[in-house]
């Protein structure tokens, strides 16, 4: 599959291949109702690319990862294993490969340890050693949205960009609980992934250039597959659940003859379906959409239509995936409503409002012009943030560079309540999440522009992180800390 890469222009329109399949159920070793069990080891281990074999970073082996299935209030032990292979050797940053752990990017849960157990939640900041450790994770999410959708990935300082590029990616999926306006419309997850294949392996990375622009890939997967399809009779509804788990490639979503109607992002379920033409997915962003198949059969194209997230150059338009609609007509209809909790968060001008800008220059990222660096001596050197919980705040996100950044905080999630800057393709994209009531843990902070989100800061204390979810700017410092403090005993 030729072409794709960032601003290579052109239509990238690869043959219709197999029918589509999803990705398989991470097994739940549990059989107490509210009690999710899981085991998942990192390996290496043979796949397919688009035809060809490959040796790739998995999770259990499974390229595209098991999803962790869960529901509203489960709690979930992760027992996670790194069986990647032991080695002293370093990347292109200087920093130890296959040392890894376990972020679950979206989840809202302690960022430290779970109070009941005292094992880590979402603690990102302990790495978990090659050639066999082992860390078990407990996530409490009595707190977590109904229908949110999350995806679990490396999170250590330096090595993220490459471990996730190879492989190390899947999906959490949380079902919609007791909203059930939903219910019964057939529901399908997409994993968007893209890579490059150099001998059999996941192209690796030579050059500063590839961490400063972020890296993407020639060939561009539907859940491990290329431009699959799937079958759907005239009036059906579906549900997609849609994930960009690429590193830097956007997906500037349109689907031939149809119209997307957005019930659900990063953070849940949204209060009606919202009818789009299309719509923008930055790497590490979600979106929950239904779609109503065309009374007339046909082949229908999923789109990533072009987008230039850096500077004026464009990227293909390529072919994602196909909607056969055939069969007998039915008659289903959309729902009216979805979410009758989802409302939307004002402007208040009495709350904090600390200011964020992000910079790149001398082959590093910044954040308020602090590059984010972990020292020998153990030394951490980062912009640092401090937040009351139960507090909430107003963030002013500043993009200072030539290139559209993904911004994304850890454990809390944010509504839009301005955006600047942005060309035409990107209008869609701000005029939406400025009026929708979508809560979004990731937002795209488009070039020489800026995006103020006001953040509910709920119910966890302790520290955690924001960065540029282009992974190879994360790994070159454009991450901060947020330290989320409780009360002082008086």
């Amino acid at each position: 599959m030729g072409g794709g890469g960032m601003g290579g222009g052109g239509v990238v329109d690869p043959p219709v291949g197999s029918a589509l399949q999803d990705p398989i159920l991470a097994a739940n070793a549990s059989t107490t109702p509210g009690i999710v069990d899981v085991r998942i080891e990192a390996r290496i281990a043979p796949a397919v690319v688009n035809g060809a074999p490959a040796s790739l970073l998995t999770y259990d082996g499974s390229f595209i990862a098991p999803t962790i299935r869960a529901n509203p209030g489960d709690v979930v032990t992760l027992r996670f294993r790194n069986s990647l292979p032991y080695t002293t050797e370093t990347n292109l940053l200087g920093h130890v490969k296959n040392v890894t752990n376990v972020h679950v990017h979206g989840w809202h849960v302690s960022p430290g340890m779970d109070m009941e157990t005292g094992l880590p939640a979402d603690a990102v900041h302990i790495p978990v050693p090659a050639g066999g450790g082992e860390l078990v994770y407990r996530y409490d999410l009595r707190n977590q949205r109904p229908g949110s959708i999350g995806l679990y990935h490396p999170h250590v300082h330096g090595t993220v960009a490459e471990q996730m590029w190879g492989g190390l990616v899947g999906a959490l999926d949380v079902s919609d609980g007791p909203i059930t306006a939903l219910a019964g419309i057939p529901t399908r997850l997409l994993v968007l992934k893209d890579i490059t294949l150099s001998n059999g392996e996941p192209a690796p990375y030579t050059m500063l250039g590839e961490y400063m622009h972020g890296k993407e890939g020639d060939v561009v997967m539907v859940n491990a597959q290329v431009n699959p399809y799937l079958p759907l009779r005239p009036g059906e509804i579906v549900r997609l659940r849609i994930l960009n788990t690429s590193n830097a490639r956007f997906y500037r979503l349109s689907l031939q003859g149809h119209s997307l109607h957005l019930v659900g992002t990063d953070g849940g379920l949204l209060d009606k379906p919202y009818p789009l033409s299309e719509i923008l997915v930055s790497p590490g962003e979600r979106i929950d959409v239904l779609v109503k198949a065309s009374a007339t059969s046909g082949d229908y194209k999923l789109l990533s239509l072009p987008y230039a997230r850096m500077g004026g150059m464009a990227s293909s338009q390529i072919t994602l995936m196909t909607l056969r609609v055939k069969g007998s007509r039915t008659s289903q209809s959309l729902p009216a409503a979805v979410n009758p909790s989802a409302a939307r968060l004002s402007d208040d001008p009495s709350l904090p409002r600390p200011r964020f800008v992000l910079s790149m220059g001398q082959g590093k990222g910044y954040v308020n012009g602090v590059s984010f660096e972990i020292r020998p001596d153990g030394t951490i050197v980062a912009d640092e943030h401090h937040s009351m919980v139960g507090t909430d705040e107003v963030w002013e996100i500043v993009n200072e560079s030539g290139m559209d950044h993904p911004w994304h905080q850890h454990v809390n999630d944010a509504q839009v309540l301005a955006v600047s800057g942005g060309d035409s393709t990107y209008a869609p994209y701000a005029q939406l999440y400025t009026r929708a009531p979508a809560f979004k843990d990731t937002i795209v902070v488009p070039k020489w522009g800026s995006a103020t989100l006001r953040i509910p800061v709920r119910d966890y204390t302790g520290m955690t992180m924001y960065h540029c979810h282009i992974l190879e700017h994360e790994d070159i410092g454009m991450m901060g800390m947020w330290h989320i403090m409780g009360d002082m005993p008086m």
